[in-house]
């Protein structure tokens, strides 16, 4: 990359040199297709895998979003492990949402939705969010960004977020429950990372 072209960038600078890599998802090695300019893309990153290895597996149907989506890995596990749910995979970097987009035709995964978030439906809820979200772009953002998605849960859904310790997971936790006022609890510990467990309340 270069210094300016953050994974988060719209429209990354760097050449658009697409490889093809081989990942370990839902027990089984498929290809992806990986570029420059995006979050992770040699693979599957560290915080990612936690999530991937400690979450819950997700209800068989329903509506799910991967918030952050990169070139897909969490959202084509939860495709393929719920093929009857629709998933919707957001992201802000127009390489990544491609990619993602590939990636989920490649290998038949009809129920995935990969759109910028302007084009998710108003209105729409979800039973479940998966996400490693974006904690490099600043905490006023990330703030706004979980404020934005986190009240879309649908009521008794529940999102898994995956942080590192030592990048403040404890510190967002509380400030998910104080300005929120969703129930947040820390699920598990692995490797350097937590996983957060937010739950929307029933009426």
């Amino acid at each position: 990359m270069t210094p300016q072209d953050h994974y988060f960038t719209a429209a990354p600078a760097s050449a658009d040199e697409r490889t093809t890599v081989s990942v370990h998802l839902v027990g089984r090695d498929v290809p992806v297709e990986v570029a420059p300019g995006i979050f992770s893309p040699g693979g599957v990153d560290k915080g990612t895998q936690v999530l991937l290895d400690d979450a819950p597996n997700p209800p068989p149907s329903g509506t799910f979003l991967d918030l952050g989506c990169g070139w897909g890995p969490i959202a084509l596990t939860l495709g393929m492990l719920s093929p009857d749910a629709t998933v919707y995979a957001v992201d802000v970097n127009e390489r990544a949402l491609e990619l993602a987009r590939r990636n989920a035709e490649s290998l038949g995964l009809k129920g995935i939705r990969v759109s910028a978030a302007d084009d998710v439906p108003t209105g729409l809820t979800f039973d479940l969010i998966w996400s490693n979200p974006p904690i490099r772009i600043g905490k006023a953002a990330l703030h706004d960004l979980l404020r934005t998605w986190l009240p879309r849960l649908e009521a008794g859904g529940t999102a898994y977020l995956v942080v590192q310790r030592n990048l403040g997971s404890d510190s967002l936790a509380r400030w998910i429950e104080s300005d929120l006022g969703m129930p947040c609890a820390r699920l598990t510990s692995s490797k350097g990372f937590r996983i957060l467990q937010v739950r929307r309340a029933r009426p």
